[in-house]
């Protein structure tokens, strides 16, 4: 069974101290955690030629918040809401009114405030749990939100992000992690290969949200159905690529067994360190967004390195941006009284464990 121990991190500009807990396996797997933004700031995987951390984020706490507070925000291995990608003119309505938000990403409404927020946390055994509270107009969203969310390391390298939201009133709601991933832990990612398990992507316009057309990845830049090198078709002069900066920043739609529940949706490997990641999820869609503007990153990643164009992908398990806008869409409302889960997992690979790709 995985341990787990804690330290200080540091004090937020607020006063309020910051935790990390550091879970690990008799493997060796290491995930780090913070209980501001429920931020997963490492995971380090034993590789063939010593242990590799295979997320990107900060050294201290100033740099997180500095991060988290600016106009290009990372959001670097948040717990993101309330609604995780973008809702078009930051305006939405349920139950017949319509809700003004913060137009923080241009004319539109981006991920929220989960990333900022401080939770309590309970540990035991295997297992985070961090819980917080949303109150009622907070980023202008309605309903007095209880979160919960839980993070277990298993023995087999498996790292599970179970997500939990409960509210008095009806609104809409969007999860997901913020990590992003490298598997050399250095340099760029476009010679690591990715597999998205989806015949279908969501078109998107020039601010990134959808047009309302799902359009097949078949014969485009956008097919990673067989697996292919990150950078192959990464600037090719189609226009999705070349509108959101050079690179993608695209929800892809997962095939999905019928009556399944965790299905997988991507699988990355990196040849230079042996190690290979497996995603799985409940959630119907995955936004892909390869780092094209982490370069303005206003504060250093690990090391005092700056951040790079490309330096991770960020693989963001989640229902469709721009929801409220498309009824067509898996509906992101959550009723008063109901309960919203979502779960996606993260296992780790080395060496031929996990098979050819």
């Amino acid at each position: 069974m995985a341990q787990i121990r804690s330290k200080p991190f540091g004090v937020t500009k607020q006063g309020a101290n910051v935790t990390e807990y550091i879970l690990s396996n008799p493997g060796g797997l290491t995930v780090s955690v913070l209980d501001y933004g429920c931020i997963i700031k490492n995971i380090i995987v034993p590789a063939k030629n010593g242990p590799v951390d295979v997320v990107l984020g900060h050294d201290t706490m100033a740099d997180y918040e500095d991060d988290f507070t600016s106009s290009s925000s990372t959001c670097c291995g948040a717990f993101v809401g309330r609604y995780a990608n973008r809702i078009e003119n930051a305006t939405f309505s349920v139950g017949g009114k319509t809700y003004q938000l913060e137009a923080n990403n241009g004319p539109n409404h981006l991920h929220g405030c989960f990333s900022r927020k401080l939770y309590r946390v309970k540990a035991f055994g295997d297992t985070l749990l961090m819980e917080a509270e949303s109150p009622d107009g907070e980023d202008g969203f309605p309903g007095n939100l209880k979160l919960a969310v839980r993070y277990t390391l298993t023995e087999d390298n498996a790292f599970r992000m179970d997500y939990r939201v409960s509210s008095d009133a009806d609104t809409i709601v969007n999860l997901t992690n913020h990590s992003y991933f490298n598997l050399n832990g250095e340099g760029d990612v476009l010679g690591q290969k990715l597999r998205i398990y989806a015949s279908n992507y969501l078109e998107g316009n020039n601010q990134t949200c959808p047009t309302g057309a799902i359009l097949p990845v078949a014969n485009t830049p956008m097919d990673f159905t067989e697996g292919k090198l990150i950078g192959r078709d990464i600037d090719t002069g189609f226009a999705q690529t070349t509108m959101v900066g050079g690179g993608y920043d695209h929800c892809f739609v997962i095939d999905r067994a019928r009556g399944s529940s965790q299905s997988i949706c991507a699988w990355v490997t990196s040849e230079k360190t042996g190690i290979s990641m497996k995603l799985y999820t409940t959630q119907p869609g995955i936004q892909l967004y390869t780092g094209n503007f982490l370069q303005d990153c206003p504060t250093p990643g690990k090391g005092g390195v700056p951040m790079q164009k490309y330096g991770g992908f960020a693989l963001e398990t989640q229902h469709y941006p721009c929801s409220p806008s498309h009824p067509e869409f898996p509906t992101t409302v959550l009723r008063a009284g109901k309960v919203f889960r979502a779960t996606t997992t993260l296992r780790f690979f080395t060496g031929k464990q996990c098979g050819k790709l």
